[in-house]
């Protein structure tokens, strides 16, 4: 057989490409939002789920998850879903009332309408508020959500972008006061998505410019100086903190070390900015892509069991062996776009590796993904209990089917 016949008959085809790939990935997708359904809560919000698929007691509805679910509902509308509308209008419905504070700007992070207010949650506000722009454009009826992307970059322009650092602070008090002498690497990786996506959404070119900045700072400078084991925790004048939280390695946000999961996904978001066509980025972009995921995949299975490790200490040796479903789902995410636009084989090689490893330990029958294995490699609880979180699982469904710009919600538009 020539190349061109195995090409033709696609077996020589990526696993992205392939019908039956792509037919499994949008199956389980239309799984997991039905899944979802009863996540909605009358009182505003997304109920936090548990493996049975129904409201974990004890687990309030944070503005976090219901931005993502926002941003996962407004997909699966462009995908023509049963039910994503009902998600997406009410996730909008809530971002609009019961965690916005019409008296001093911004929005919440519980519905009990205190603490502090994050620069983490407000982009997550961003990210909403964009594929809610892209759904609209699908025909979804789903209010303005113009005016919630309008709000939300305003208050992200005014509370937390720092033109002089080219990166955002990191949080403030519920009335704008008492800034936090902190800069975290987590928060700013999701302002590229946010950035990245809003700008596409709004065409302003100005949001992927500062994408990039963000990037130029933490990946350009700090991880290639840690030959990309990069450092999460900075004080307000970005310097970096190595022992911050050395006492809480297990912490969802803040963790101990360096973390293998976020190094995949800056090496998504890289890819991501280099294909903008909306700034003009240096070829460092894709290389540090390619950079990020050698250095954490070459880790797997460091301490003698299947997978990514959460996170490590500065002599790359792990401090927290329990494995999370988000590194798997940002692998599956980076190495289809590596692969995609490198045309380098080992990325199609690690895509089936981290598919097939999902397959085993991950993915449940109803399209959700287990958020956690202990040290025995079954369903843990110790960071992440339950099924609350369905975005990092919608990216690894759909982002290997689609272009790496533009933004997913609206390439998904070439999926209907």
């Amino acid at each position: 057989m020539t190349d061109s016949e195995r090409t033709a008959d696609g077996a020589g085809l990526p696993w992205a490409q392939r019908p039956a790939h792509r037919l499994w990935v949008q199956e389980r997708f239309a799984r997991m939002i039905d899944f979802v359904q009863p996540s909605v809560l009358p009182d505003g919000g997304f109920a936090y789920l548990g493996g049975d698929g129904a409201p974990m007691a004890g687990r309030e509805p944070s503005l976090l998850l219901t931005a993502r679910m926002t941003h996962v509902a407004a997909l699966a509308s462009v995908l023509g879903l049963p039910g994503s509308e009902r998600l997406l209008a009410h996730g909008l419905s809530s971002l609009d009332g019961a965690f916005r504070d019409e008296v001093e700007g911004g929005w919440f992070g519980t519905l009990e309408r205190s603490g502090r207010k994050t620069a983490y949650e407000h982009v997550h506000v961003v990210l909403a508020a964009a594929s809610a722009l892209a759904a609209q454009a699908q025909g979804a009826s789903v209010g303005d959500p113009r005016a919630l992307a309008r709000e939300a970059t305003r208050i992200v322009e005014e509370r937390f972008w720092r033109e002089d650092e080219g990166a955002l602070c990191e949080s403030w008090s519920a009335t704008w006061e008492d800034p936090e002498d902190y800069r975290g690497a987590n928060a700013n990786m999701h302002a590229v998505e946010a950035f990245l996506a809003i700008g596409d959404a709004l065409d302003e070119d100005l949001w992927h410019e500062r994408a990039l900045r963000i990037c130029e700072r933490i990946v350009d400078k700090h991880a290639r100086a840690r030959d990309w084991l990069l450092p999460e925790h900075y004080d307000a004048q970005w310097q970096e903190l190595p022992d911050y939280n050395s006492d809480n390695p297990n912490d969802p946000f803040r963790p101990y070390g360096a973390t293998y999961g976020h190094l995949l996904e800056w090496a998504r978001l890289l890819c991501a900015l280099h294909a903008s066509p909306r700034v003009a980025t240096p070829a460092w972009v894709l290389s540090a892509a390619g950079d990020l995921a050698r250095k954490a995949l070459s880790a797997w299975g460091v301490d003698g069991r299947e997978g990514l490790v959460y996170t490590v200490g500065w002599d790359a040796k792990p401090v927290s062996g329990i494995r999370l479903h988000w590194p798997v789902c940002e692998g599956i995410q980076a190495t289809a776009l590596l692969g995609a636009l490198t045309g380098e084989a080992e990325w199609e090689r690690w895509y089936r590796r981290l598919w097939d490893h999902a397959a085993a330990y991950f993915v449940d029958s109803t399209g959700s993904w287990i958020n956690e294995l202990d040290e025995d490699m079954r369903e843990g609880f110790a960071v992440w209990p339950g099924r609350p979180d369905v975005y990092h699982a919608t990216g690894a469904y759909l982002a290997p089917l689609l272009p790496a710009w533009p933004f997913m919600t609206v390439a998904a538009t070439t999926l209907t």
